[in-house]
């Protein structure tokens, strides 16, 4: 376990049944409140609008909002799918819109240092991977989460010899 990454003394954590899905609450609690939040305040506004200056409103104008708030739901919904898969062949890593499959023995750790956003994966070649299904805004279960998927790859390391090479973002 690197230096750092949580405090002496916490319990270690024993593997659990698979598959486990890691997701992060706060970023999903996060983009719906404030996606809600942003959809009541357009509607609200325009409908507080009188009638004229709705109609002074061109259709490109009404476009470019729709357009921005499109995007908005695509980056909220990319924010929201992240997740760690852990299943009996290893890890399935979604980050926003890629994705990462691991085998057990390529995961050599994983790390959440005090103030880092979310994990990241040190792979058997030697690189590393972020993986945002755990993130440090989560607090206390964002650590709970590690020390799990640190139980489960300690578990799993000798299941099989690595595959060369980093896995391929499909």
């Amino acid at each position: 376990m690197p230096a750092g990454s949580e405090r002496a003394g916490e319990p270690v954590v024993e593997p659990t049944d698979l598959p486990v899905t890691f997701r992060p609450r706060g970023v999903r609690v996060a983009a719906l409140v404030f996606g809600g939040l942003l959809l009541a305040t357009v509607v609200v506004l325009w409908l507080s609008f009188p009638d004229d200056v709705r109609a002074s409103f061109t259709t490109f104008q009404r476009l470019t909002v729709l357009v921005l708030g499109l995007m908005v739901l695509v980056i909220e919904h990319g924010l929201s799918r992240c997740r760690i898969d852990a299943t009996a062949g290893g890890l399935h890593v979604v980050n926003g819109y890629r994705t990462h499959d691991y085998t057990w023995p390529e995961v050599v750790a994983v790390t959440l240092r005090p103030g880092n956003p979310w994990t990241v994966l040190d792979l058997s070649d030697g690189t590393s991977q972020a993986a945002m299904g755990i993130q440090g805004s989560d607090g206390a279960r964002a650590k709970a989460q590690v020390r799990r998927l640190r139980a489960l790859i300690e578990a799993h390391a000798a299941d099989e010899p690595p595959r060369p090479g980093p896995a391929q973002p499909r």
